[in-house]
């Protein structure tokens, strides 16, 4: 077994980061979710290539709901927040640019964005979030974050403004 990085794409949400490993047939996987660190290792592709990728992580992560799931051609990693709604700019502590590391832009978005454009897909946007319902549901933009009770699932809340 040489030893690899294997390529990956990522991606932020709200409330959760994906990380795409493209690796081809990959068995053995094992990833190891840890609170700011995140773990990848698996057999690749038909030379059976030993991949081990470990990042430190931009902010805390909850790894008891993060998970992954494996297809033939990739394995997609899902770290749940320990914040949500806190934006990750990149995924690694350090700055330094991991050359094994890509950004998705394909399922990208500036989920915090609030230019003109992107008022009219807030109310499809807060119903998919929450289906909560209500004209003022907005997505919680800065300052409704420190709202903590969205989590609970609690709809008798009404929020005046």
């Amino acid at each position: 077994y040489h030893s690899s990085f294997t390529s990956a794409k990522w991606y932020d949400r709200r409330d959760a980061v994906y990380i795409e490993f493209c690796v081809a047939d990959s068995k053995d996987v094992k990833v190891n979710f840890d609170k700011t660190k995140f773990g990848f290792t698996c057999i690749g592709g038909t030379d059976n290539v030993k991949h081990e990728n470990e990042v430190d992580l931009f902010e805390a992560i909850d790894q008891s709901e993060s998970k992954q799931k494996r297809t033939d051609r990739s394995v997609l990693c899902c770290l749940r927040k320990a914040e949500p709604g806190k934006a990750w700019p990149r995924l690694t502590k350090e700055k330094a640019k991991l050359t094994w590391l890509s950004v998705d832009f394909n399922n990208w978005k500036d989920w915090e964005d609030d230019s003109d454009e992107e008022m009219g897909n807030f109310d499809q946007f807060s119903d998919m979030m929450n289906n909560m319902g209500g004209e003022d549901d907005l997505p919680d933009l800065d300052g409704a974050a420190e709202d903590d009770s969205a989590d609970s699932d609690d709809e008798s809340e009404f929020h005046f403004y």
